[in-house]
């Protein structure tokens, strides 16, 4: 249980089999020690996102005993409060099964830029309605982009960042989704580029933790478990998700895809 302990070093200036074994323990235990806080941290973490609704929920509850001419109003307050607690558990049982590598949709063969068109046409009559668009590109040399994946997991993960970029997005601005599938890649590449106030270089390989929100994020609504998902779900498919600046301000996030997975 002593997790700390490391081996190879205290092994001397020999360099053999056994040396190397033991490299392979500090290794091991190395990843022990790193699931296990995650762990702990994803723990702290969910029991403190539940206490905030919770407690929400028992003061509408008293309010409806102290103030009976109020029940509506308290009434209001715990549909809401409840449509939230389900919104989470809902979500920690997304990540939940993904981390786990389990999903009962198999994969088939679809239209990816047809996919993203759907994606961006539905986001973008969101988005006007707050004052921000959100436009497809099919990249020049781009060939007919049909992929072999899971077209589910792959729709809420493209929808997941897109909505998110609209979330942060700059009033008056544009979210830009361009796809990226030359001819001769076995892969193909999704950006999806806002307008918002971006986030700290040390910060972007954490937006991927769940309940990790950025400092910029205060007051926008979620429980920072949608990039996640969407880092787990691109995993599944053996695909690979990371964020960086974008150049004259805002976030890109660009998940890259295999054109086909068994």
């Amino acid at each position: 249980g002593r997790l700390e302990t490391r081996v190879k070093d205290k092994m001397g200036p020999v360099r053999d089999e056994i040396t190397e074994l033991g490299g392979h323990f500090d290794h091991m235990v190395e990843q022990i020690q790193s699931l296990l806080q995650s762990q702990q941290r994803l723990l702290h973490d969910v029991s403190h996102e539940l206490r905030s609704p919770l407690a929400r929920l028992q003061a509408a509850s008293d309010l409806a005993r102290q103030q009976p001419e109020r029940l509506q109003a308290s009434l209001d307050r715990i549909d809401r409060e409840t449509e939230r607690l389900d919104q989470l558990i809902g979500q920690l049982l997304t990540l939940s099964r993904l981390e786990a590598g389990t999903s009962d949709e198999e994969p088939a063969d679809f239209d990816l830029a047809a996919l993203l068109r759907d994606v961006v046409a539905d986001a973008d009559f969101e988005a006007r309605a707050q004052q921000r668009t959100v436009h497809f590109t099919l990249a020049e040399g781009s060939a007919p982009v049909e992929v072999r994946l899971r077209e589910g997991l792959i729709y809420r993960a493209c929808e997941n960042v897109v909505r998110n970029a609209v979330k942060f997005t700059a009033e008056g601005s544009s979210v830009e989704v361009v796809l990226r599938a030359p001819a001769r890649s076995a892969q193909v590449s999704i950006e999806v580029m806002d307008r918002g106030p971006g986030v700290p270089a040390d910060q972007l390989d954490s937006l991927f933790k769940p309940f990790f929100r950025a400092a910029n994020a205060r007051g926008v609504d979620g429980y920072g478990l949608g990039l996640a998902i969407v880092q787990q779900s691109v995993l599944m498919h053996q695909g690979s998700v990371r964020a960086r600046a974008r150049e004259g301000g805002g976030l890109v996030i660009e998940i890259r895809l295999p054109r086909t997975i068994g």
